[in-house]
Parts: structure tokens; C-alpha cells; sequence
């Protein structure tokens, strides 16, 4: 009985040639269908999202806790009560939530063509462009989404000291000071916060669409 050479036996195994598991072909559409799929969450999760905030908007417009909000501050600031700015002020911040509403509204949609759009997408190329522009639109909803809260506070700093321009109120230093640092740190609080919370929601998403996309870039060039 010959010898049995381990160290041959291993030499020729691993000369062996290792066919692939997936072609090409395989591979593409896995990942499309897995990018359909982290696109379609997005949408479902912006749909949540505009529906809360909806019904949220509707609670609060009966339950008028802005105006309660802004008639204390005036009050701790020695400011008399201003029906007709504390009025303009409603409609003011009620033209904001709209807007939100339709922005958060609009992204929605822009989701959904999004999904739709890859859903059909049958070349390489496109479908990298597509989830490229896709994850543009997130980062444009998150920091829209932002901007649309730093508005609403300016609006309301702005309003604050209207009021008492239009008084010639000269509130105490230190009243000033405490509702100044209230509101900024409050602003800075609650970006905080959106932000926290769409890199924790959406960004688990976007990075499961960034190993697709770096996939999907190597199959490319692999094939150029």
C-alpha cells in the first residue's frame, strides 16, 4: 500500500479550482431586491412618520399650548398681554406645521418613486444612481426636517422680542438672560434629538444600502 503524502494531498486540493457560489447575474439581482426592500422601509417609516405627526398637529391645534407657551415667557419678562401678536403668532406657527406637513408629505412621495424606480431597474449603472440619489433624498428630508425646527424657534425668539420692542418693555437682565439660554438650549436639545433620531432609524438603513452599493461598484468595474 502506497504512502499517503498529506502535505501532496493538501497541495492538490488547494489547486483545486473553487467554483463561485453566485454568478454576476445572481448576485445583481439579490442586491437589488435587497435594495428595493431597505428603500420600501424608508417609505413605510416616512408614512408612520407624516401620519403622527398629522394627528399629533390635530391635537395640538385644539389644545393651544403654543400660545400658553409664549404668553408665560412674555409674562416673566414683564411683557402685558397682546391678543393681536399673540393671533399672529398662531397663524404664524400653524403656516409652519403645514409646511412641514407638506415637505414630510412631499419626501413621502419622493420615497415611493424612489422604490418604484428601482423596483424596475434592470442596469447596473442605474440602479447605482438610483440608490445615490436616494440616499441624497434622506439626508435633504433629515436636515430639511432641522431647519424646518430652527425656523420655528426664530420665529418665536422673534415674536418674544416684538412684543417687547412694541412695549418698551426693558425686562431685568437676568430674565432676559434665562429665557435666552432656555431657548437655545432647548433648540439645540431638540436638534439634537431629530438628528439622533433619524441617524439611529434611517441610518441603520443607509448603511445596509452602502454595502450594497459598494457591491454593486465592484460587479461594475469587475465587468468595465
Amino acid at each position: 500500500m502506497p504512502d499517503f503524502d498529506l502535505d501532496s494531498f493538501k497541495k492538490t486540493w488547494q489547486e483545486q479550482p473553487v467554483q463561485p457560489k453566485y454568478d454576476s447575474t445572481e448576485i445583481l439581482q439579490m442586491l437589488n431586491r435587497k435594495s428595493r426592500n431597505y428603500v420600501k422601509y424608508i417609505f413605510w417609516i416616512s408614512v408612520l412618520e407624516f401620519l403622527f405627526f398629522s394627528v399629533l398637529g390635530l391635537f395640538y391645534f385644539f389644545q393651544d399650548e403654543e400660545s400658553d407657551s409664549f404668553r408665560k415667557i412674555l409674562e416673566k419678562l414683564g411683557a402685558q398681554e397682546a391678543p393681536e401678536i399673540e393671533t399672529n403668532f398662531d397663524h404664524a406657527y400653524l403656516a409652519i406645521k403645514i409646511i412641514s406637513l407638506l415637505i414630510t408629505a412631499y419626501f413621502v412621495l419622493k420615497f415611493y418613486q424612489n422604490y418604484r424606480k428601482i423596483k424596475i431597474e434592470e442596469n447596473l449603472k442605474g440602479l447605482i444612481i438610483r440608490i445615490i440619489k436616494f440616499k441624497k433624498t434622506v439626508n435633504a428630508f433629515i436636515l430639511i426636517s432641522i431647519a424646518l425646527l430652527v425656523a420655528f424657534m426664530f420665529v418665536f425668539t422673534a415674536f418674544i422680542f416684538y412684543v417687547l420692542n412694541s412695549q418698551n418693555v426693558q425686562p431685568s437682565n437676568s430674565n432676559l438672560i434665562i429665557v435666552i439660554i432656555g431657548i437655545i438650549v432647548s433648540t439645540v436639545l431638540c436638534v439634537l434629538l431629530i438628528w439622533f433620531y433619524y441617524r439611529l432609524v434611517y441610518g441603520i438603513i443607509i448603511r445596509k444600502l452602502d454595502r450594497n452599493l459598494k457591491q454593486l461598484k465592484d460587479i461594475d468595474s469587475q465587468e468595465n
